[in-house]
Order: C-alpha cells, then structure tokens, then sequence
C-alpha cells in the first residue's frame, strides 16, 4: 500500500490536469499543446513506432490523426469524431519524478444512424493502457516518456502482469 505525503495531491491533481490536456489536444487537432504535453526530449512511443522530440511528436501526430480520418469514417463517409476516455490512473509521485498507468479507451460516431436517421450511434472502439513516466520541468509536469498500448493491436497490447505492479517497479529501479 503506498503512503502519500502532503504534496501528492496537489502533483497528482497537476498530472491529471495534465492528461486531460493531452487528450482534449489530441482529439480537437491542437497539435502544439499536444507537443508541449512532453519534455523537449520527450519519447511517443504508439501504434505508429517512437519519435523523440517535441517537433517530431507534433509532426508524428498531425501525420496519425490524418491517417485514422481516412480509417474511421461515419456512414455518410466523413471522418468520424473520436473522443478519448482516460478511465482510472494509479500515479506515483517520486520528488521531481512520476510514474503513470491508467486504462484508456475510444469513442466514436462510427455506429448507423439512429432510428430518426439525425444522429449516429456511437461506438466504443480501441482501448489500452497509457504507461507513463513525467518530470517536473520549470514546475509543471511534462511527459517524458509515454508508451500507448492498444489491444487490437499485435505486439502493441497490455502486459501480462498487473501494470501497475510493472509501474512500481519500474519507479522502484529508478529510484
């Protein structure tokens, strides 16, 4: 069981701020704010391979997100909107340092239209674990690592072991 001294909460509530950040830039297309989520060293690490580097992040997103507009459409052919859902995160806050995992998943309005013909149902479609490590930098936490799992995916789905017992013991060694 961890213990959490006075600060956790605020750093906790700041990472969170963080990822929902991260995700709201992701899915409106604001690919500058989605790159400033990461140190400028920063490692991705998703579907697509690993790119270091803010620049190259943001430029790797953009490419993603063109990609998947062509992949998922709705009914009538146009790009699907996708909203991402970050559902539970365990953090550990280690000074200047943190480590992260948390469930995501994906909705889409991917699905037939509804019995009006006005709307589309929506789908629930990909899901994974985000594993995670930030730094402090200039007193805001930034990603300096993020590895997205995906399910669906060969060679990209969730570990075996429980992650968050993969991500206490990868703070345990960095420690």
């Amino acid at each position: 069981m961890m213990r959490y001294d006075d600060a956790y909460a605020r750093d906790r509530a700041e990472i969170e701020d963080l990822m929902a950040r991260y995700l709201f830039a992701m899915d409106w297309n604001d690919f500058d704010a989605y790159a400033d989520c990461f140190t400028q060293d920063g490692t991705l690490e998703f579907a697509q391979g690993s790119v270091t580097g803010r620049d190259a992040i943001r430029e790797k997103a953009k490419g993603f997100k063109e990609a998947v507009a062509s992949i998922y459409t709705d009914v009538d052919g146009n790009p699907a909107v996708l909203r991402h859902i970050l559902c539970h995160s365990a953090i550990r806050v280690e000074g200047d340092r943190a480590f992260h995992t948390g469930m995501w998943f994906e909705t889409a309005n991917d699905g037939p239209r509804t019995p009006d013909g006005k709307r589309f149902t929506p789908t629930l479609g990909t899901f994974g674990i985000y594993e995670d490590e930030l730094v402090r930098v200039d007193g805001a936490w930034k990603f300096s690592y993020r590895n997205i799992r995906n399910e669906f995916l060969s060679g990209r789905e969730s570990p075996q072991r429980n992650p968050v017992a993969l991500m206490d013991a990868k703070a345990e060694a960095a420690g």
